[in-house]
């Protein structure tokens, strides 16, 4: 498949260093936005050579999480304890106080062996992400109050989750070689701040986008263990090796798959096993509750159910949510392999993500964590990103205000349910704009930011620049190029060579 080139196209390119790709030359809100700290030339950053682009955009993403935790004081201060409407009036709600007590922390029960007193009878959360939480309670003095307790249990959350923010902030900056300023994306979005630490989800987000960079490094097993790992806290990352199947199929890079494949079976398996064997009852608990959880907050199954007044069976919403997003990774498949360029790996990997979700019966605020990473690597570009966290956050909004609502008594006062639905419908049309412009960069690869200056798959690891060796569709005819109307670099398919 590969195209024919002449001997000036096969020179090699170079492995020097490369420019950085700069967002305020290649994207007009970018250079708008850069007006605020001196313009796109970083009048005020002359002469600070310590600061590389990692570390400015780790130090932003620890500023805007400590915002984040800011907005989190009055409920913090009183509101999660005092009043059933309080930390819903304040928007500062978080799962992790309340969970304290609720699972068990409090009174030194251990997680998936211990019976919980309450409306869970184990832990609900996957092994790993238990661990985290009994390790936060192992660093909670026990002494004072339970109120003292949980806000101290709160607070050293609050620090393990940081650590993980700075750890999701330099691997995405470090993901694209060329272009670490896509990771300002992740450190600057609000709804990232704002609903970091509502549970325990960055844990996951963390290990996930360790594991894309090492792909992009070419270190599949590496890549396979993070992958595993981060299944073992949260079920979605495994829905990655999907996509990965998919491009790999086509690039004909089976060993490498297969060491990903092995890498996150054994790291999923060396954290679950033990679990599994000595206390099956507790370790199962993640999917049964998984299974039997009605339909709830963020989801168009609730519209559905609000809009008809009528309760919809849940086994019936398990059964067409697992339809739906076999559907649409089925459609991710074959654009993969019909598409007239391979796919980049970031762009797969944040659609079948948001198929996932879109199709789920919840959408919990705190899922947009899951999207963000890897929307930075997919779709790089300003305008359409802060669109969507417009959406995300008038969610964020809604949720509170309709639980405020909901829980005010006979005067309520917040957000109906008619407004909760329009906010619902906000966030999940968000999601779906940058779905459709990522699938628009696929089908039409002159228009992806990151292809505009002759890249292939810069995520891609083993990925970039290889050839293809099974296509369908127009994909199987002569090779075209990465930008027909694009005046300047470009990269022949499959090869690595650039014309100039």
């Amino acid at each position: 498949m590969c195209a024919m080139t002449s001997a000036h196209e096969d020179r090699p390119a170079p492995k020097t260093a490369e420019p950085v790709v700069r967002p305020t030359q290649q994207d007009e809100t970018a250079a708008a936005g850069s007006e605020l700290i001196g313009g796109p030339a970083g009048r005020w950053a002359r002469g600070v050579s310590r600061l590389t682009p990692v570390r400015v955009i780790a130090l932003v993403a620890i500023g805007m999480f400590a915002l984040g935790m800011v907005q989190k004081m009055p409920c913090y201060d009183w509101a999660w304890f005092q009043g059933a409407t309080s930390q819903y009036n304040h928007a500062c709600y978080s799962d992790i106080p309340h969970l304290y007590v609720g699972r068990g922390f409090a009174d030194d029960l251990v997680p998936y062996f211990d019976r919980i007193n309450g409306d869970m009878s184990y832990l609900e959360y996957p092994v790993l992400t238990g661990l985290f939480m009994e390790v936060a309670s192992w660093l909670t003095p026990h002494g004072g109050t339970i109120q003292h307790r949980e806000q101290i249990y709160w607070m050293v959350n609050a620090g393990m989750l940081l650590v993980c923010t700075a750890v999701i902030a330099v691997c995405v900056a470090r993901t694209h070689r060329r272009r670490p300023w896509d990771g300002l994306l992740v450190a600057l979005a609000p709804a990232f701040a704002l609903t970091a630490t509502i549970n325990w989800d960055l844990f996951a987000v963390a290990l996930t986008a360790a594991a894309m960079l090492m792909w992009s490094r070419g270190r599949a097993l590496a890549f396979g263990v993070l992958i595993g790992l981060a299944t073992a806290a949260k079920l979605y990352p495994v829905l990655i090796l999907g996509p990965l199947l998919v491009l790999c199929w086509r690039a004909g890079k089976w060993r490498e798959y297969g060491w990903a494949v092995f890498g996150a079976a054994a790291a999923w398996l060396v954290v679950n096993l033990p679990v599994m064997l000595l206390a099956p009852e507790g370790w199962k608990k993640f999917y049964t509750f998984s299974q039997e959880r009605n339909v709830d907050f963020g989801s168009f199954w609730l519209i559905i159910t609000q809009r008809t007044g009528k309760p919809l069976d849940v086994g019936n919403v398990n059964t067409w949510a697992m339809l739906l997003v076999i559907l649409a990774c089925a459609g991710i498949g074959a654009l993969t392999l019909t598409a007239p360029r391979r796919p980049r790996f970031a762009q797969l990997a944040f659609l079948v993500i948001a198929a996932f979700i879109l199709t789920n019966k919840v959408y919990s605020p705190q899922y947009v964590l899951w999207l963000i990473p890897l929307a930075a690597l997919a779709r790089p570009r300003w305008r359409d990103f802060l669109i969507w966290q417009a959406c995300e956050v008038m969610y964020f909004l809604g949720i509170w205000l309709y639980l405020a609502y909901t829980m005010s008594g006979d005067k309520p006062k917040g957000l109906p349910p008619e407004g909760y639905q329009f906010a619902i419908a906000l966030h999940l049309i968000g999601t779906l704009y940058i779905c459709a412009v990522i699938v628009r960069d696929i089908l039409m690869p002159e228009r992806d930011g990151v292809r505009k200056d002759g890249s292939d798959d810069p995520s891609g690891g083993v990925l970039d620049g290889a050839e293809d060796v099974f296509v369908l569709g127009a994909a199987a005819h002569p090779a075209r190029h990465a930008a027909h109307h694009y005046e300047g670099p470009q990269v022949e398919w499959g090869s690595r060579s650039v014309r100039e």
